[in-house]
């Protein structure tokens, strides 16, 4: 599985990402070579409405793609804020039907679905689920270290 350890965006560098990417653990010689890496920019981002249960793919801040989604219930709803997509895994099977987008909030992910009637719907525990077809198509789109936005509005 491929890792990323990634750093949000700061005023001097406004719309990129860090990145360090690895196959394995986070070790302080990974993290000593992270902080050596230039900068990258990265041309994708999403953003993620839970009351429309959208998401929407930007490239250089525009939307190009809208793609219907099942969020969290209410008991376990999706945490909204910015995160980074850092790990690509697909096939991941059961529930996650055929792509799992990791994102840098530890357990929670954008993935596919065995049950494709469940979209549109608050019906996940805290995941971002979308259609098969969707997320493959996300996934060959976005590069890792793409920042992915949860609004509640």
């Amino acid at each position: 599985m491929e890792s990323i350890a990634s750093k949000r965006p700061n005023k001097q560098s406004p719309g990129y990402v860090r990145g360090f990417f690895t196959t394995g653990p986070l070790t302080p010689a990974l993290l000593c070579a992270y902080h050596k890496t230039g900068v990258k920019k990265v041309a994708y981002s999403i953003i993620v409405s839970l009351a429309r249960r959208r998401l929407m793919l930007l490239k250089d801040g525009q939307v190009v793609k809208s793609y219907p989604v099942g969020v969290g219930k209410s008991g376990t709803p999706t945490p909204t804020g910015t995160y980074y997509i850092v790990n690509k895994l697909p096939n991941p099977g059961g529930p996650y039907g055929a792509m799992w987008l990791g994102l840098s909030h530890r357990g929670y992910g954008i993935h596919g679905t065995n049950n494709p009637s469940s979209i549109g719907g608050y019906v996940s525990k805290g995941c971002i689920r979308m259609y098969n077809r969707d997320v493959l198509e996300l996934a060959r789109t976005v590069p890792l270290g793409t920042a992915v936005t949860i609004t509640a509005y």
